[in-house]
C-alpha cells in the first residue's frame, strides 16, 4: 500500500510542477529545469507527468525531452519490478 500512496502523492506533485512550468512558459517567466521534471518522473511521478503532458499539452513536441522521459519511465518500472520481485524489499514496502 505504501508504494501506491507514494506514487499517487509524487504524481500529484509532478502534475502541479508541470502546470507551474506550463504557466511560466506562457508568461515568459523563469522555468523549471527539465532535469527536475525528469527526476520527478524517475522517482515515481511519471503517471502524473504523463497526465500533465496530455491534459496541459506540455513537453509533448520536444523529442529530446520525450526520449529522456520514456527512459525514466522504463528505469522506474524496472526498479519497481525489482522491489516487487525481491522478497526482502517487498516486506518493507507492503
Amino acid at each position: 500500500m505504501f508504494i501506491v500512496i507514494f506514487y499517487f502523492i509524487i504524481s500529484v506533485v509532478t502534475y502541479i510542477t508541470y502546470a507551474m512550468d506550463k504557466s511560466a512558459a506562457e508568461q515568459n517567466r523563469w522555468r523549471i529545469q527539465e532535469n527536475t521534471l525528469h527526476m520527478l518522473a524517475l522517482v515515481g511521478g511519471w503517471p502524473g507527468a504523463l497526465i500533465a503532458q496530455r491534459t496541459l499539452r506540455h513537453k509533448t513536441q520536444k523529442i529530446s525531452f520525450q526520449i529522456v522521459y520514456w527512459a525514466t519511465v522504463g528505469f522506474n518500472l524496472a526498479g519497481l519490478f525489482w522491489i516487487l520481485l525481491n522478497p526482502d524489499l517487498n516486506k518493507l514496502m507492503f
